[in-house]
């Protein structure tokens, strides 16, 4: 590629989303329960990891760029955890805490490196809480290079509209990787990045590649995006941009668990713009990372030493 992977280490990204603790319990099954036809899982470790945004963020940071986040969490032991985890990491954080909201945490069981089970604690925050949100958005802007909105559908991103706005004006790239049916909320956005499953549920079916394609045409155009990407698992990526439509082929030699793949995606994509890469070279080098994450249990980070061993550089 023609820019060097050292180059990211200069990149800033600002990232405001839904943010999550990711807890798994690492057991062995070796038998049925008596009261229900269920695996008994006997816990043998537990680990705790940032997830949603704040796993973007830990995205960002491996890739050796600074990564700023701002994020609603619960007054409670999780938020607490969840502070701990992502400052220790160095991660920039202004996490803005709702007694009335609890944190998002995602239980995950596993058992022989199966997940078995997994037990979601959640709820929405206040609209006062997406009101601080936006209040405080500026903060983060200030100096980034990008600007990385995360919505995993819990509520951080209530405004919306308004943190399009804010970036775009403050002249940043601004990437969002959305949620549920309805994507008109990222209207002016510079790039969103479904996978096919989401643009799917959005845009309809379609039967050939040349009506995937046309609907992909389509939506960047209705959206008034400069570019849609959508990820298509063992299929690649397509990027539609206003003047070309480019495909990149899947990179994964195994696929083991595609859980947080799409977070280092828009993580990889977002700091290489941050850095100046141009838009298809910044979605080269975010396909490679994608390749390398399903290889990996659970919500995991792509490092630059990793993708400049799978020719990345």
């Amino acid at each position: 590629m023609l820019n060097a992977l050292d180059n990211l280490a200069q990149a800033r990204v600002a990232i405001i989303g839904d943010v999550m603790l990711d807890r798994y319990w690492f057991g062995k099954v070796d038998r049925i329960s008596p009261e229900a036809p269920v695996p008994v899982v006997q816990v043998r470790r537990e680990e705790e990891r940032p997830g949603g945004a704040a796993n973007v963020a830990l995205n960002v940071l491996s890739l050796g760029a600074e990564a700023h986040l701002l994020a609603p969490v619960g007054q409670d032991a999780a938020g607490a955890q969840l502070t701990r985890l992502l400052e220790q990491a160095g991660v920039k954080t202004r996490l803005i805490a709702d007694a009335s909201y609890p944190t998002t945490v995602k239980l995950r069981v596993i058992g022989h490196q199966q997940q078995l089970l997994r037990m979601d604690f959640e709820s929405q925050p206040s609209p006062e809480h997406g009101e601080n949100m936006r209040a405080t958005a500026h903060e983060i802007l200030t100096g980034a290079g990008a600007l990385l909105l995360s919505d995993y559908g819990k509520g951080a991103l209530q405004a919306v509209e308004s943190l399009i706005a804010s970036g775009r004006a403050a002249g940043l790239p601004v990437l969002i990787d959305p949620k549920g049916r309805d994507y008109r909320p990222y209207a002016g956005a510079t790039i969103i990045t479904p996978n096919l499953n989401e643009f799917q549920a959005v845009a309809g079916t379609w039967t050939s590649e040349e009506q995937f394609l046309a609907l992909g045409r389509e939506w960047r155009q209705k959206l008034q995006l400069e570019a849609l990407l959508v990820t298509r698992g063992e299929e690649g990526m397509t990027l539609f941009t206003e003047n070309a439509i480019h495909h990149h082929s899947a990179q994964a030699r195994e696929v083991f668990d595609v859980t947080g793949a799409g977070d280092t995606v828009i993580a990889t994509l977002a700091t290489a713009l941050a850095a100046g890469w141009p838009m298809d070279q910044s979605v080269e080098l975010a396909n490679r990372a994608a390749g390398i994450v399903v290889g990996k249990l659970g919500a995991a980070v792509v490092s630059c030493e990793e993708l400049a061993a799978q020719g990345g550089e």
